[in-house]
C-alpha cells in the first residue's frame, strides 16, 4: 500500500514563490500567454512567469527553449504520415540488398522484405507499394512493430538510449531521393492529414493507420508567445530533418532551427547512412536524436560542444532555459532544461515517472490537448522497470541525486 506524501503547508508556499511572477512580468514588453487556451491547472500561469523571468522584458535576450516535435507540438507523428504517403505513392526504392537498408536490420527482417517486395523492379527504382499490398505490409510491419509480418524480431544491436533503429529506418527508405523531393513528400502529407478530419484513418498496404494529424493550439500560443519575448526556439524530433523542417515552418520556426535525423548526402542525393553526432562518426549510424542521442545534437548543434563531452550534462548556461517533450525518447534534453520542463502525458513510462517525481519543482504535466490519454489503472513501476539500459533491458528509473524514483501514480490525464 502506498503511504501518501504529506507537505508542510510552509513548503507549498515556498513552492508557490517559486515561480511566482518577477515585478518585471508587468513590464510593457512582456507578452503573456492567451488566457483563452485551455491547460491543466496552473500550468499556463507557471509558463507566464517563466517566459517573464527569462524572456526580453527581464532583460534576458535569446534563450533558447527547446521543444519535441511528434505528440508534443502536434498530435500524431509527422514520419508515419510520410511514411504512409510514401507507400501509397511509390516512393520507396528497392535496395540491392535490404541490409544496406539499415546496419541493424536481422537477416529474418532483409530474407523477409526480399521475398515480400521481390526482385521484378531493378535496384535503385520505385517499388509499386500503392499496389502490392505484401511488400507495403511487410514494410510497414518492421517500421511500425519493429517485427516481420511473421512476427520476427527486424533489428538487433544498437545502443536503446541512443538509438531507436525503426525510427532512423524511415531516412533510410528515402534514400535515393534529393532533400527537396523529401520535402516536397512531406508537404504532400501534410496537406492531406491536416485537410483529413481528426480520427481519420487510411488504408497502406491492407492495414488501416493513422490518417490524420493537428498542431495542438496552446503550443501554437506558445511559441508565438516565446517568439514574442525573445526566445530562440528549437525544435529536436526523431522524424527525418527534411520532413520535420516542413511541418516546423508552419509555427514559424526556421528550418536552421530544426534538428531531425539527418542523412549523410552523396552527390546531393539521400543515403542509407545517417550522420553522426559528439564522438560517433558519420555512416556509423549508432545514434540518432533520441533519449541520450537528443541531448548529444542538442548541446553540439544549439551549444557548439563537440566530440564525447555531447554527450554529457552542460553548465547551466549551455542548457536549455526551457524544454518539452511528450516521450521517453525525450527525456534526457528534456531533464537538462534549467527553468521549466513539460511533459505532455502520453502515459510514456520514464518520462512520466521523472515528471511525477519532481525532484526540484521544475516540472509540470499537462494531458494531451487532443484526444487525452486515460489514466493508467495502475502507479507506473518505476522502481523497478520504469527506464530501459543501453542493451534494452527493464531497469529502476533513478532521479538525478542518484535515488531510485517510487513508483508514480498517474494524476494528469
Amino acid at each position: 500500500m502506498r503511504v501518501p506524501l504529506l507537505i508542510p503547508i510552509a513548503a507549498v508556499v515556498i513552492g508557490v514563490l517559486s515561480w511566482a511572477p518577477t515585478p518585471s512580468a508587468a513590464a510593457a514588453d512582456c507578452v503573456a500567454l492567451d488566457p483563452g487556451q485551455v491547460w491543466h491547472g496552473e500550468n499556463r500561469q507557471r509558463l507566464d512567469a517563466m517566459i517573464a523571468e527569462h524572456g526580453r522584458c527581464a532583460g534576458r535576450p535569446g534563450p533558447r527553449p527547446v521543444f519535441d516535435w511528434d505528440n508534443t507540438v502536434i498530435r500524431n507523428d509527422v514520419g508515419d504520415a510520410t511514411l504512409f504517403w510514401a507507400l501509397r505513392n511509390d516512393v520507396v526504392r528497392r535496395p540491392a540488398d535490404w541490409a544496406d537498408s539499415s546496419r541493424h536490420l536481422t537477416p529474418d527482417a532483409a530474407t523477409a522484405l526480399q521475398n515480400a517486395c521481390g526482385t521484378a523492379v531493378a535496384a535503385g527504382k520505385p517499388l509499386p507499394t500503392s499496389t502490392d499490398t505484401r511488400c507495403a505490409d511487410e514494410i510497414l510491419s518492421v517500421y511500425a512493430t519493429a517485427a516481420t509480418t511473421t512476427g520476427a524480431s527486424a533489428f538487433a544491436g544498437y545502443d536503446h538510449r541512443r538509438m531507436e533503429s525503426t525510427y532512423a529506418w524511415l531516412p533510410q527508405l528515402l534514400a535515393g531521393w534529393t532533400p527537396a523531393e523529401v520535402r516536397g513528400f512531406a508537404a504532400a502529407a501534410r496537406r492531406e492529414n491536416l485537410a483529413a478530419p481528426v480520427g481519420a484513418t487510411q488504408l497502406v498496404g491492407t492495414q488501416r493507420v493513422t490518417g490524420w494529424v493537428r498542431y495542438y493550439d496552446q503550443q501554437r500560443d506558445l511559441l508565438k508567445t516565446l517568439r514574442r519575448n525573445g526566445f530562440d526556439i528549437w525544435v529536436v524530433s526523431a522524424s527525418p530533418q527534411d520532413v520535420v523542417e516542413v511541418w516546423a515552418a508552419g509555427v514559424g520556426v526556421a528550418a536552421n532551427r530544426v534538428v531531425g535525423i539527418r542523412s549523410v548526402r552523396k552527390a546531393g542525393v539521400l543515403t542509407p547512412r545517417l550522420i553522426g553526432c559528439g564522438d560517433v562518426p558519420d555512416g556509423a549510424d549508432s545514434v540518432i536524436t533520441y533519449i541520450d542521442g537528443k541531448r548529444c545534437w542538442v548541446n553540439q548543434e544549439i551549444y557548439g560542444v563537440r566530440g564525447a563531452k555531447a554527450f554529457e550534462r552542460q553548465a547551466e548556461g549551455k542548457r536549455p532555459v526551457f524544454a518539452a517533450g511528450d516521450s521517453t525518447t525525450d527525456l534526457t534534453f528534456v531533464r537538462d532544461a534549467t527553468a521549466l520542463r513539460l511533459a505532455i502525458n502520453r502515459n510514456k513510462t520514464e518520462l512520466m515517472c521523472h515528471a511525477y517525481h519532481d525532484l526540484d519543482g521544475r516540472w509540470i504535466v499537462n494531458p494531451m490537448f487532443i484526444q487525452p490519454k486515460p489514466a493508467q489503472a495502475k502507479p507506473y513501476p518505476c522502481a523497478t522497470t520504469g527506464a530501459t539500459d543501453a542493451e534494452g533491458s527493464p531497469v529502476p528509473a533513478v532521479d538525478d541525486a542518484g535515488h531510485v524514483i517510487p513508483d508514480q501514480l498517474d494524476t494528469v490525464h
